[in-house]
């Protein structure tokens, strides 16, 4: 059996090669067991890698393709304009199966449609969803979706459930708690989706379904996976990290406004160093697309070359577990069972209590 091939755009991103080839080459002088293909402006790469002294070229693939997403470009001219794009040629390597992941940091609108057009998603799945592991009290929480769907219907927030069960479990979690991410626990709160998506999560066979759960609860870790639509997802995850690196700069300045505090922070230095680890945000950069045909990951547009380094070992330990392989084998049974007599579709929705 041949070694793993994770294809990298490496025009992708809010810093774009400069970041990305860097990243790459790094990853894979870390590891020896790493193959990747970058895929982009050749004469660019090419450039950025010679400036490295020491590269494996033997597990190292260059692709060409010279047309690049902008990170402000519609999705549509993304799908119509562009069809020789790093995005476009990475994913199309991952289709013909001549890699076995690809990460990417840019346009999250445009990675969304062109994978559903080249990898197509999953039986009984109408869209794919971001997730990622959020640091809790009790370890962590898996968070989904982060942004791919502003809206989504209820059975669309069902199947993230359902998803994210799925790749708790690829995380060594036996039962996943899941519940549903809302503005109280009680069942009469919560807009008409979250409800209808509640009534269909408690009839779900064989899924721990907990309920609903506020934002604080997250990081109590009163559960192993929290639901929500892209819009509320992507607000968290980045009012989390906006919030993780303001504590920081508040702890360093207090332990350096005066020779009082300077001598405590030198005294307390291990732990802030092991904290500030613990909670910086590129250690958890790299969110898994559930519900593709093909492992997708993607990596904040604005990541550093830490960052991007934990998107690809991200995307290494989705081919480990053979995330999509363990997502087909819990969807058919959940998705196949029949669900309450609620019609979610309804104007008006479930019955507001």
């Amino acid at each position: 059996m041949s070694a793993p091939v994770i294809a990298i755009d490496a025009m992708g991103g809010d810093f774009g090669p400069r970041c990305i080839v860097p990243a790459s080459l790094a990853c894979l002088a870390e590891d020896p067991s790493l193959h990747l293909a970058l895929v982009g402006q050749l004469s660019v790469i090419e450039e950025l890698i010679a400036r490295s002294p020491r590269v494996d070229r033997a597990r190292l693939r260059l692709v060409e393709a010279d047309e690049v997403i902008g990170m402000d470009e519609r999705p549509a001219q993304a799908l119509r304009g562009k069809p020789r794009s790093s995005m476009r040629v990475a994913l199309e390597l991952l289709r013909d199966g001549q890699a076995d992941a690809f990460v990417s940091a840019g346009n999250t609108g445009a990675l969304m449609a062109l994978a559903r057009q080249v990898l197509k998603t999953l039986p009984g799945i109408d869209r794919p969803a971001m997730a990622t592991s959020l640091p809790t009290l009790r370890g962590s929480c898996l968070l989904l979706d982060l942004g791919a769907n502003v809206d989504s219907e209820p059975e669309q927030l069902y199947q993230f459930a359902i998803m994210g069960a799925a790749a708790a479990q690829s995380l060594g979690i036996a039962d996943p708690r899941v519940a549903l991410l809302n503005v109280g626990v009680e069942d009469v709160k919560g807009n008409q989706q979250v409800k209808a998506a509640a009534l269909l999560l408690q009839q779900a066979p064989g899924l721990n379904y907990q309920g609903f759960i506020e934002g604080d609860g997250l990081y109590r870790g009163e559960t192993d996976v929290a639901v929500c639509d892209g819009f509320v997802g992507n607000l968290v995850l980045k009012s989390s990290e906006g919030l993780a690196e303001m504590v920081m700069a508040r702890v360093q300045a207090l332990f350096t406004s005066s020779w009082r505090g300077r001598l405590v922070g030198a005294l307390a230095l291990p732990l802030l160093r092991r904290l500030r680890d613990d909670f910086r945000p590129a250690r958890y950069n790299g969110a898994s697309f559930l519900g593709l045909q093909g492992i997708v990951v993607k990596s904040h547009g604005a990541a550093g070359e830490e960052g991007f380094k934990a998107a690809i070992r991200r995307a290494a330990l989705d081919i480990e577990h053979d995330l999509p392989g363990l997502l087909r084998g819990h969807l058919d049974p959940l998705l196949g069972a029949p669900r309450p007599g609620v019609d979610v579709t309804a104007p008006g929705g479930p019955p507001s209590n």
